[in-house]
């Protein structure tokens, strides 16, 4: 069974998600693409592939003759514009896979916990960081449980379109949370840096988690276990060295003020950067490719259930 989807969004991550769907899923079809200025590149690609469009926004999905046979949409707008597209669509029995921060929905990372939330009516797919780094944190809270866990997601500011930079507030908070809620640590914290450098440079990702206990061969192991996880839908998703340990004394404790103490144990640092696929956005744009892979790879699975 194909499922049939929309988009609400033409900018770069809602053309990604097109282009996509189109050239790398036989399960799902977008029947229709939604934007509110008329001259984008993302409704005009979607008209010469044959998909309905229109620039009226929401109004204008809901108007679309298209509208009745959709059964999943795809929100990659703004945190902002995600209420009130919820509220709409919801009204009309529509289910939601959320791409940006607002979190209305429970968080998911597709190789974490997508599985429990298959049927939920509005799925939040966090943020680019999350989807890099929270696989991560995870991995490491299986064998080792984490205390702290903090990152940093360097983007090259090519990249970072008006809607990322009007929610950077919000990526840092939904980020720090679930790192937390899906990554398994007792704090979480974000930090977002948008790199100018020329040419641009890749998105890298920094991860710390600080672990009380833990053995390193473990948590090699099972960081190395979930990078080939997300390497299934995300192929450019890598290790950029080894992952690196330091052991935390009294002479050298780590004091976390969000705790309000002093730590030691292990701090594990792990250093990833994510190359796009190509599809739409220039390979640098690993940020954004891997929101949308983690949309799509969700959307499949959500076909898969719908159709069993």
């Amino acid at each position: 069974m194909t499922l049939k989807t929309a988009v609400i969004g033409s900018g770069n991550i809602g053309t990604d998600l097109l282009i996509k769907s189109k050239r790398t899923s036989e399960d799902i079809e977008v029947i229709a693409m939604v934007g509110i200025d008329p001259e984008s590149d993302g409704l005009a690609r979607a008209n010469r592939m044959g998909v309905a469009t229109t620039a009226s926004g929401i109004d204008g999905l809901v108007a679309m003759d298209e509208f009745a046979d959709v059964e999943l949409v795809f929100d990659a707008t703004s945190a902002g514009a995600h209420a009130t597209h919820d509220r709409i669509l919801r009204q009309h029995g529509k289910r939601i896979l959320d791409l940006t921060p607002a979190a209305i929905g429970p968080y998911v990372i597709p190789p974490i916990n997508l599985a429990q939330h298959l049927s939920e009516p509005n799925i939040n797919m966090v943020t680019c960081g999350g989807q890099a780094t929270v696989p991560m944190v995870n991995a490491v809270h299986q064998v080792a449980p984490v205390v702290y866990g903090e990152i940093v997601s360097s983007i090259s500011s090519r990249s970072a379109g008006p809607g990322t930079r009007a929610n950077i507030d919000e990526f840092t908070e939904t980020t720090a949370k679930a790192i937390e809620v899906v990554g398994g640590a007792q704090r979480g914290k974000a930090i977002i840096v948008l790199n100018p450098a020329e040419p641009p440079l890749i998105m890298r990702n920094t991860v710390f988690c600080l672990v009380e206990e833990g053995e390193p061969e473990a948590i090699e192991s099972s960081v190395a276990k979930m990078v080939a996880t997300v390497q299934e839908y995300v192929p450019g998703y890598r290790l950029k060295q080894n992952v690196q340990f330091e052991s935390l004394d009294g002479s050298n404790a780590v004091r976390i003020p969000e705790l309000d103490r002093k730590f030691t144990g292990w701090k594990v640092s792990i250093f990833l950067e994510v190359e796009g696929a190509g599809h739409y956005l220039p390979s640098y744009a690993g940020n954004l490719d891997i929101m949308t892979s983690a949309a799509i790879r969700t959307a499949e699975q959500i076909a898969t259930a719908v159709s069993a």
